[in-house]
C-alpha cells in the first residue's frame, strides 16, 4: 500500500529575527514505525516549496497515494503583533488532495492534539489521531492494507460517526521505539535552516516547565525518557550518514531531570563527536557544574523561555523574584553559555509595576536575544484559558482553535507602545 506523509508546516521563524526551520521530527518517527515490506512510503515537507499546492498536487498525482497522514505542528505562530493561523494551510492541502485522490486522510501532530475534535470538524480528515502516534498510525495502515475497519477501538483515534465527531477515550501513546527516518527527508537543506537537526531526548507531561509544574516531578511524569547511550549513536549517526554536526535536543526542559542532562553531556564529551548543538532550558534547577558541561559537550546556544509565576505567584517580593530569576542566566554568563531570554507581557494580574519590574530584569543580563512577547497566547485547558472564560474572552475553549491572546486590562491599552519604545533602544530586544 502507498502511504504519503506530508507536513505542513510552513513557519520558519521563531520570532521576528531567528531564523528557524524545524524539520518535522515527528513525522520522521512516523515514517520510522511504518513496515516498508507492506508500504511504500513518501514523505513531503512543505516548509521549503515554493507554491505548496502545486507541489501537493503534483505529488498526488505522480504516487497515487492510498493514505495520506497529515502532520499538524502549531495551531498558530503565537504571535500577537504579526498573527499567523496555521490551520487554513493544512485545510488547502487537504482539499487539494480531495480534488485528485481518494484516499484515506489522516491528521496528526502536536496541533491537533491539542484540540482534536475541533481540529477535525474544521480540517474534514476520515481520522485523527491525538497523542504521540507512531505504533497507532502503522496499525491503522495495516488494517486499512487487509480491509478492516480502521481504528474506531484504538484510543486518541478520532472519527465521524452517526453525524457527531467522536474521540475515542485515551490518547495514542508512543515509546519511540523505532528511529526517525531522516532519510525521507530533504537533509541537505536542513543544514542550514535554523537551530539544527532535531534529536529527542524527552518529552515532559508539560509544555514547557515552570516551578509549579515541575514540583515533585518523577522520571514517571515523562512521556519519554531516552536512554543516553540511543541519543549519543543518534547523534554519531547524523554525523556519519549526513556530515551533520548541528543538532537541536527536542525536549521541554533540558535541565529536568538534573541528572540525565549532566550524564548526557558528559556522554557527548567522551564520545568526541564534535557536535554544535542547542535546546531549550528551564530558567531554573540548574548549576554551574551542568553550565560547564553543556558548554564542554559542545552547546552553542539554549533557550530559556518565561520564568512562569509571575507577576503574583506568591513567592516573594519582586525584589525576591528578581534574584531568583537572574541566578541562571548568571551562571550561563559566567560559564560561557550563550542564551536567550523571554519575558511576556500582560499575562494575568501584570502591572504598570511589574512591567518595570520585568524591563529591569532584561536590562540587568546579557542575553544573545531578549524576547518580549506581548499577551498570553491561550492553549487550552490552562489556567489562563479558565480566566478567558470567566471574564468572557471566549465563550467555549473551542473557539481557541483560532489564535487567541489574554492581554491584562491594567496593561492593554499602553503596552504595545510602550514596549515598542523600550525596544527600539536595545538592539538585542526584539518584541514579538
Amino acid at each position: 500500500m502507498r502511504v504519503l506523509l506530508v507536513a505542513t508546516n510552513r513557519y520558519d521563524r521563531v520570532n521576528n529575527r531567528m531564523n528557524a526551520q524545524p524539520m518535522p521530527i515527528g513525522l520522521a518517527y512516523i515514517a520510522g514505525h511504518l513496515d516498508r515490506e507492506r508500504h511504500e512510503v513518501k514523505v513531503v515537507d512543505l516548509m521549503f516549496a515554493e507554491d505548496y499546492l502545486a507541489e501537493i498536487e503534483q505529488t498526488v498525482r505522480e504516487f497515487q497515494p492510498h493514505v495520506v497522514g497529515i502532520s499538524l505542528r502549531n495551531l498558530s505562530n503565537h504571535s500577537y503583533l504579526n498573527t499567523q493561523w496555521a490551520l487554513p494551510i493544512t485545510k488547502d492541502v487537504i482539499d487539494r488532495i480531495r480534488e485528485h485522490s481518494s484516499a484515506t486522510i489522516i491528521v496528526g501532530g502536536p496541533a491537533f492534539s491539542l484540540l482534536p475534535k475541533q481540529c477535525f470538524e474544521f480540517l474534514q480528515p476520515d481520522l485523527g489521531v491525538a497523542g504521540d502516534a507512531g505504533e497507532t498510525f502503522a496499525e491503522v495502515c495495516n488494517r486499512i492494507e487487509i480491509g478492516e475497519r480502521p481504528a474506531y477501538d484504538l484510543p486518541g483515534v478520532v472519527h465521524a460517526r452517526d453525524g457527531q465527531i467522536v474521540l475515542n477515550e485515551g490518547l495514542c501513546v508512543s515509546a519511540f521505539a523505532s528511529r526517525p527516518r531522516l532519510e525521507d527527508l530533504e537533509m541537505d537543506k536542513y543544514r542550514n535552516a535554523g537551530f539544527g537537526i532535531g534529536v529527542l531526548t524527552k518529552l515532559g507531561s508539560f509544555s514547557y516547565p515552570t516551578p509549579a509544574s515541575t514540583a515533585g516531578m518523577t522520571d514517571a511524569d515523562f512521556r519519554v525518557i531516552r536512554p543516553v547511550d540511543e541519543v549519543v549513536d543518534e547523534v554519531k549517526e547524523l554525523w556519519e550518514k549526513y556530515q551533520l554536526k548541528k543538532v537541536f535536543f527536542v525536549d521541554n526542559g533540558f535541565n529536568f531531570p538534573l541528572d540525565h542532562a549532566k550524564s548526557l553531556c558528559s556522554a557527548l564529551i567522551e564520545a568526541d563527536i564534535g557536535v554544535r548543538w542547542n535546546t531549550c532550558l528551564a530558567s531554573f534547577n540548574c548549576d554551574a557544574e551542568l553550565v560547564r558541561l553543556m558548554r564542554d559537550a559542545g552547546c552553542a546556544l539554549v533557550l530559556m523561555g518565561n520564568r512562569g509565576g509571575d507577576p503574583h505567584d506568591g513567592l516573594g517580593s519582586m525584589e525576591e523574584q528578581m534574584e531568583g530569576q537572574l541566578e541562571v542566566p548568571r551562571l550561563c554568563e559566567e560559564g560561557g553559555l550563550h542564551y536567550t531570554v523571554a519575558r511576556t507581557f500582560g499575562e494575568p494580574g501584570e502591572t504598570r509595576e511589574s512591567v518595570e519590574h520585568k524591563l529591569d530584569f532584561l536590562r540587568r543580563i546579557n542575553p544573545a536575544l531578549a524576547n518580549l512577547r506581548v499577551g498570553v497566547s491561550i492553549m487550552p485547558g490552562s489556567d489562563v484559558a479558565a480566566l478567558a472564560l470567566e471574564e468572557g474572552i471566549i465563550s467555549d475553549e473551542a473557539e481557541l482553535i483560532e489564535p487567541t491572546f489574554y492581554v491584562a486590562g491594567e496593561v492593554r491599552d499602553w503596552i504595545v507602545p510602550y514596549l515598542k519604545e523600550q525596544a527600539a533602544g536595545n538592539p538585542r530586544w526584539n518584541l514579538w
